[in-house]
């Protein structure tokens, strides 16, 4: 399956008060093969969203190491992590975090935009893959003037379009109904089926069941499914 997109070691995050400190992530090894989708499962508290922060280097760890196609992103200057992030790395959050003046295609091309892609290009690329996932119709509707579901996939398409090694997806289900929620599972899954590398931050069962491997998290520690399948 060729080398991973992405190969942790020994990943520990600590949280630092006045009072006391709490131990986040206790060594956790994760791997990643290109075109997996590997889910994160455990109880509230665990560590999931903080396991997803650290990996994909938002936040800071506290020791170890994590690569991302061969590149150790907390060696990185900052900048470089930020340009890294926007070149190689896609984002969905349970709350879609859309721009609310921007029309779905404006919310899109943005993160080309950023990458100094020209204009006319980065709105051809945007309205390509709004139209891939069904949603050539809403081109125009600012955030507000869209449904739930379709926001969330305004958020996928953002995440896609600068053609990323892997798009890390928190909770990606969360705030919709049941409905729009297997609306949403199942263009995950068809963009996996297509060689998009997922990791996914979930409670629903339903995705978990239906991704390459799960990752266990409890305590700070994966428990199980850390490493790749052969």
């Amino acid at each position: 399956m060729g080398e991973p997109v992405l190969s942790a070691r020994g990943v520990r995050k600590i949280y630092r008060t006045a009072a006391h400190e709490v131990l986040a992530l206790r060594g956790v090894d994760v791997e990643l093969a290109p075109g997996e989708l590997v889910t994160v499962m455990g109880p509230s508290g665990c560590g999931k969203t903080t396991l997803l922060n650290c990996l994909s280097g938002l936040d800071a760890i506290d020791g170890g190491q994590v690569l991302v196609d061969g590149v150790d992103i907390h060696a990185l200057a900052d900048g470089a992590r930020t340009r890294l992030r926007a070149r190689r790395m896609g984002f969905v959050f349970q709350t879609f975090n859309l721009v609310p003046v921007l029309s779905a295609l404006e919310n899109v091309e943005l993160p080309l935009l950023v990458n100094r892609l020209r204009a006319r290009e980065a709105r051809r690329r945007a309205s390509e893959i709004l139209e891939r996932i069904g949603l050539g119709d809403r081109l125009g509707h600012r955030p507000a003037e869209l449904s739930g579901g379709e926001q969330q996939r305004v958020a996928i398409a953002r995440a896609l379009v600068a053609q990323p090694a892997i798009v890390w997806a928190d909770e990606p289900t969360g705030n919709l109904d049941s409905e729009t929620a297997s609306q949403v599972l199942e263009l995950l899954l068809e963009l996996h089926a297509g060689g998009q590398t997922f990791l996914v931050v979930t409670h629903d069962r339903t995705i978990a069941e239906r991704g390459d491997r799960v990752l266990h998290l409890r305590d700070g520690r994966i428990v199980d499914g850390g490493g790749s399948d052969p």
